[in-house]
This record gives C-alpha cells, structure tokens and sequence, in this order.
C-alpha cells in the first residue's frame, strides 16, 4: 500500500513544478512586453519634449514677426505712436547774442587731468601694535610641569604676547568714611564723600559722563541703554535716565552759555537749521527747530518751537560781524534789522545746482562748474598750505577773485541763450541775486567759502532724530542742545568727551565751593590747555 502511494505523489509534484515553471515562463513573456511598452512610452516621452520646445520656438519666431507686421502697418497708417517726434528747432538767437557768446572767454583748466582718478594706496601690511597709553595688566604664567613629568625648571625665556581686553564697567564704588574723635578736643570728624555731580546722587561723576557719552555721543537711545543696562542686572527705570540726562544738562548750561556769548562776540559766525520733532504733553508731536551756531572749535546747539525771522534776529542783536548762512529768506529780517551784521553766503550750494543742472545742459554747466571747482581746488590747497590771516587773503584775492571775474563775464554771455525756465539759468539768476554775499569770503579770511561745517553738524541731529525719533517735551529738546554742543565742541577740540565730562562734573557737583571754578575755566578748551596729553 505504501509502495503503491509514492509514486503517486511524485507524479503529483511533477505535475505542479511544471505547471510552475510555465506559469513563470509567462509572466517573464508578460514582463518583457511590459518592459518594451515601457521603452517605447520613454522615447515617445523625449519625442513630446522636442516637439514641445520646437513649437514655443515657432511660437516666438511668430510673435517677432506680427511685431515687425504691425510697427510696419503703423508706419504705413502714419500713427503718431509709431512715427518719430521731429526734433525741437532751436530757440532763435539773435546774432549779435550768439556773436557774443561764441566769443565769450574759455573757462579755465581744472587742476589735473580732466579724469583724474588717483590709484588706490596700498594698505599698511603688518599687525600694529596696541596703543601705548592703555591700561596694562600683566600676568606671568609658568608651565607646571614637563612632558617627562618633571617639574624643576630652570627659567631660560619667555614669550611676550598683547591682546586687546576689556574689563565691565558696571560696577559699585564702596566708600567708607571713617570718624575719629580727637584727643585733644574730642570732637569727632568724618572723612569727606568722594565728588558726586548732585546732592544724593545715585550714581558717579564717571558714570554720568559715560552716560551722556553713550547718548549724545554715539546717539544710543535711552531705551537701548536701558535694555544694556538691563542686561547686567541693572534694573532702572526710563524715569531714572531721563533725571540724569536733566542733571548733566544743568551742570553743563553754564559752559554752554560761555560758548554762546563766545560766539556772539566774535568776528563772525557760521550758522544753518534743521527740524527736530518733540512730544508737547497734551498736544501730541510738535514739528519744532535745532540752529547750530558754530566758529572754529566752538559749536553751540539752539532749540527753538519755530523757525521765524523774529526770533533769529533777537537771538543776534548783539553780534557784530559776519554772518555765514544759506541764502534763506528767515534770514532777511536779521540783515535788515541789524546793518552791522554783513550777510555771507555758501558757495556749495549753487556749486551742487550747478552739478544737477548737468542733466540738460550737459556742456555749458559743466563748463561754468570748472570756475567754482577751481576755486574750492585754491582753497583746498591753501589749508594745505596752512594759510591763514592776511596770507590767506591775499592768497584768495590773487587766485579765487579772478576766477570771479571771469565767471561773471561767462554768466552774461550764457544766459541770454538760455530759456528762464532752463535749470541753468535759475542757477546763474542765483548767483547774479547773491553776488556780493557769495563773494564775501575774498575779503574775510577767517569764514569759510561754505558753510558745510553746519551740514556736518546735522549729521549726528540726523542720527539722534533716527535712533531717537522725538524729544520728549520742550525743556528736553532745549537740555539736549546743551549737551550736543558740548559733545560737538569736544570733538572739534579732539578733547575725550568722557574724560572732560568727568573732570567738569567733579568740580561742578558736590565739591563746587571746594574748586571754586567760573564757567569759563570749564570749558573743553580750558581742559585742553590743562591737560595737553588728553588730546
């Protein structure tokens, strides 16, 4: 029985392996076709993308050319779209004008080739060294041990290295003032407090001038040092920051004000204007003005609620002299309320018109720019000559007043072949309206051929109304004038804003009775004179 049942099942497995081995005989026939089909789908794919980009290529051929057909069915139709604007006839010139101007006197040659762009310097190579006034501390380090393991050594070298470092500025001063009682009298006396800028004050002289270098020095906002501050675990309140900027304020107004009557009795006076928004409680922001008034290394910063001529005129009853300013109508009344006062005026405003005047007329105003180049190019050389005085006069009424002259006599030969609407004739009409204040600097040695000093003076307004945005009141827009012109004056004087401030309110604070000092041996130029190796 069992002989009889194997072969049997062995007949049974043969049947399914070969029922097996065609079933997979049909799906690799199966598998080859799909592999095919799919060959054939990838080569058609590749064929669609061909034909896909051969048609947009067609398609743009086809664009360029309906452009073509339609500018040419434009022209033919004669549309005033298509067709050219005939150009503009010249304006008529009479000929004795243009006689006139074709003979007028060619400009002189500017200093230099007319391109003159001087090679890059190299850089210095090298690492320089650490300045030499700074603070050292030093510390010597020695190995512990050698590589053997041994640790007796005898000292052979040493290797020096510097690094710049820096140490937290945030920090207390802890006083202790000790009593004694005398054995001869027994009465008791208490050591004196160090110098504080103000009675009960909270903070250092030191701390104070750093406070008010941060702010109007490097322009940081209060809100920033607070956060700065804030950051070092000082907890203070914005109300905290805004008294202290009060406080060095007054202590500073007296200087200020030795600065101004300074400036008012001097021989001339350089001054411009800017805006300056401020919060009036109640009111919201008020579009207020910043003047700065400024003469060698004297700046002095005004805040004013508006910019009338009034108010500019009583400021200047006093002076006698030569006012530097932009050709600005405020400025009218204070001439013709003072006939003392003799109007000057800044010669790089009409030379930056003269620039954008280009734009039309490229040749004649650049031709009438290579007089007022040359004059600022004499100036430039006498300050490297270090020119001043009766030298300097001379010096410009031998180099700049003939350059006048000549650029009067262009002007006239010009402006009649110009439109008045043309940008270059409003710039010769400027001139020709303020000659005479334009031209004064030819006999005043001590001003200035502009008034750019003012301009660069705004810059850090400009930075502070960024950073800042407002003034918070009208009393803090006049404390914060106080305070720019003493940073401005200092940085004049190349005087450490920092180191003068702490020396100013040392003897300006708490110890005042002790130093005994007017405002006018406060000043940063009375610190330089004192303190030469500041600088």
């Amino acid at each position: 029985m069992h002989t009889t049942a194997l072969p049997d099942l062995l007949r049974q497995k043969d049947a399914e392996f070969e029922r097996l081995r065609e079933e997979n005989a049909r799906q690799r026939v199966q598998l080859d076709r799909l592999g095919d089909e799919l060959a054939r789908a990838l080569q058609s794919n590749a064929e669609l993308h061909r034909k896909v980009d051969e048609l947009l290529a067609s398609m743009a051929k086809s664009n360029d050319r309906i452009s073509e057909l339609l500018a040419m069915a434009l022209r033919k139709k004669g549309s005033p779209a298509a067709a050219p604007k005939p150009p503009e006839a010249p304006p008529s010139v009479p000929d004795e004008v243009r006689a006139t101007y074709e003979g007028r006197p060619q400009p002189p040659a500017p200093p230099g080739p007319v391109y003159n762009h001087p090679k890059p310097r190299p850089s210095p190579t090298g690492r320089k060294p650490l300045p030499s006034h700074l603070e050292t501390v030093t510390t010597t380090v020695r190995p512990e041990r050698c590589q053997c393991g041994c640790e007796a050594f005898d000292w052979v070298d040493e290797v020096v290295e510097e690094k710049l470092d820096v140490r937290a500025h945030q920090r207390r001063r802890r006083t202790i003032r000790e009593t004694g009682r005398c054995r001869a009298c027994g009465a008791r006396t208490t050591a004196e407090a160090p110098p504080s800028p103000f009675e009960r004050s909270k903070v250092t002289c030191e701390w104070l001038a750093w406070f008010v270098a941060q702010k109007f020095a490097l322009m940081v906002p209060l809100d920033r040092l607070r956060r700065y501050l804030g950051a070092q675990g000082l907890a203070l309140s914005m109300s905290f920051l805004v008294s202290q900027t009060e406080a060095a304020a007054d202590l500073l107004s007296a200087i200020d004000g030795e600065h101004w009557r300074t400036l008012v009795g001097g021989a001339w006076l350089a001054t411009d204007g800017t805006g300056l928004k401020v919060q009036v409680p109640g009111a919201g922001l008020h579009h207020g003005f910043v003047e700065v008034y400024h003469r060698d290394d004297i700046v002095v910063f005004q805040y004013e609620a508006e910019k009338g001529g009034e108010t500019q005129s009583g400021k200047l009853a006093r002076f006698n002299g030569v006012l530097l300013v932009d050709a600005e109508a405020r400025y009218n009344q204070t001439f013709r309320d003072h006939p003392n006062i003799l109007e000057a005026n800044c010669n790089a405003h009409p030379r930056r018109k003269l620039r954008d005047a280009e734009a039309s007329q490229p040749v004649l105003a650049a031709e009438g720019g290579r007089f007022i180049g040359a004059m600022f190019g004499a100036e430039e050389e006498a300050r490297g000559l270090r020119l001043t005085g009766e030298a300097l006069r001379v010096w410009r009424q031998e180099r700049c007043k003939p350059l006048f002259d000549q650029f009067r006599v262009w002007m006239d030969a010009v402006e009649p072949t110009l439109t008045p609407s043309d940008p270059l004739a409003k710039v010769i009409r400027y001139y020709r309206n303020h000659w005479d204040a334009l031209r004064q600097f030819l006999d005043h040695p001590d001003i200035p051929i502009d008034n750019s000093g003012s301009e660069r003076e705004f810059q850090r307004v400009a930075k502070l109304r960024l950073n800042s945005l407002f003034a918070g009141g009208t009393e803090g827009a006049h404390r914060a004038s106080v305070l720019l012109g003493i940073a401005a004056t200092c940085r004049r004087l190349g005087v450490d804003l920092e180191a003068y401030l702490t020396w100013v309110f040392i003897r300006r604070g708490t110890h005042r009775a002790k130093y005994n000092l007017s405002p006018a041996q406060l000043t940063p130029a009375e610190y330089r004179r004192l303190h030469p190796s500041a600088t």
